[in-house]
């Protein structure tokens, strides 16, 4: 659940106040003779930087002594709670679900003029504060709009605002919508997260990515003749691009197909597959296929498939019931085969993961028995799901998953 501004709109340092409340301006660019004449001005400067890195949900809380009348939303959130069973060893799980974050989108400057011919996409992902070095090199590769969703503490996100002003590469681009999810309960929202960048995308296609992985230099061109060779626009399409990755964190990165079959054979590069662990997650690629491949061609779904797509705007959102490590794009994927998108390996395109330190929350899932056994919970609770949404033409999901 989201709690978010009513009036979706580009905003600037002064519009930093999670309650609808704006300053006009930005109330930290005060000029020398401002500094001169208020022999206060630092004490409030400091004031006003103090204020902006409280935790935002103090401004929320009832105070003792002072009755108000309950909104509609904190009703309904409390009806939701008094279902959840207390005992329910995933208890945690499922009240992250109903869990009402603050929402703060376009935290910086957003400016976009649509194209003429319809066939704009736009780059969505979601990170978190330990990721944010990736942006500068994710711009360098990818010219086109993108829509980013920032999972951040309100201190975390004044961090990040500095991070950008500072950069010469973030500020100079316009057409990043950065939306900020502040940080509420102990597991990480990864769908949430990622639901609120491709809500904010304003392009009718978009490219569903991590923000781990470096897109090819091209592929937003590349990717906006392909909508328009596969008829995007009337048929339903999911393009696969296919991924791959390094152990090394300084890359040579490659320029064209060749040299990145080149890297392959080399042992620069491998298929995606999270260091030969987990194969499964974009297997059905077919890379032996796409060495050769000049033309797009389909692939069918497979149990755990996981690939990143370029689909249109109006896609199925993310099922927010998978939070933090495990099932959460593999679900998605799931759902567009039910929907009956027909997923296309793109021939001359490519994405490479960066190395990076293993997250949080994949240390929880490999520590925890419970952890494991609530996301197996949900799983077969989201296969129950499906079925009733889809009929007999999800069975086949249930049946591959059991025969795992």
């Amino acid at each position: 659940m989201l709690l978010e501004r009513p009036a979706v709109r580009p905003h600037t340092l002064g519009a930093v106040l999670h309650r609808g409340f704006e300053l006009p301006g930005d109330p930290l660019e005060l000029s020398q003779e401002a500094r001169v004449k208020n022999k206060h001005v630092e004490f409030f400067r400091n004031l006003y930087l103090t204020f902006l890195e409280y935790d935002g949900n103090l401004l929320r809380r009832e105070l003792f002594g002072c009755p108000a009348q309950a909104s509609s939303e904190s009703t309904q959130l409390q009806g939701a709670l008094e279902e959840l069973d207390e005992d329910d060893q995933c208890y945690e799980f499922r009240r992250e679900r109903i869990t009402l974050h603050r929402v703060h989108l376009y935290f910086l400057q957003y400016e976009y003029t649509p194209s003429s011919d319809n066939t704009d996409v736009t780059l969505v992902a979601q990170l978190s504060m330990d990721r944010l070095q990736m942006l500068e090199a994710i711009c360098k590769h990818w010219e086109g709009p993108i829509s980013l969703a920032l999972y951040m503490s309100d201190a975390e996100a004044q961090q990040f605002l500095r991070y950008a002003q500072a950069s010469e590469v973030l500020k100079n681009r316009k057409n990043i919508g950065y939306h900020i999810v502040y940080k509420e309960g102990q597991f990480y929202p990864v769908n949430l997260v990622r639901n609120v960048a491709l809500r904010n995308a304003n392009t009718p296609y978009v490219f569903l990515t991590d923000v781990d992985f470096l897109p090819m230099y091209g592929l937003y061109e590349y990717l906006r003749k392909s909508i328009v060779q596969l008829d995007m626009a009337n048929t339903k399409k999911a393009l696969v691009v296919p991924a791959f990755e390094t152990l090394r964190y300084r890359l040579s990165f490659p320029k064209s197909k060749a040299e990145l079959l080149s890297m392959l054979d080399m042992g620069t590069l491998y298929t995606f597959s999270r260091y030969h662990v987990w194969t499964k997650g974009h297997a059905p690629t077919n890379y032996a296929k796409w060495r050769t491949a000049t033309t797009p061609y389909k692939v069918d779904w497979e149990p755990d498939f996981e690939p990143y797509v370029v689909v249109r705007r109006d896609c199925p959102e993310y099922d927010q019931r998978f939070v933090g490590f495990g099932w959460n794009k593999v679900s998605h994927i799931m759902e567009l085969d039910a929907q009956e998108y027909d997923l296309v390996v793109l021939p001359n395109a490519f994405m490479i993961h960066m190395p990076h330190a293993p997250s949080f929350d994949i240390s929880k899932f490999r520590s925890s028995p419970s952890y494991r056994y609530c996301l197996n919970t949900l799983k077969d609770e989201f296969h129950q799901d499906l079925s009733r949404k889809y009929g007999s033409a999800a069975l086949k999901y249930l049946t591959a998953q059991r025969n795992i």
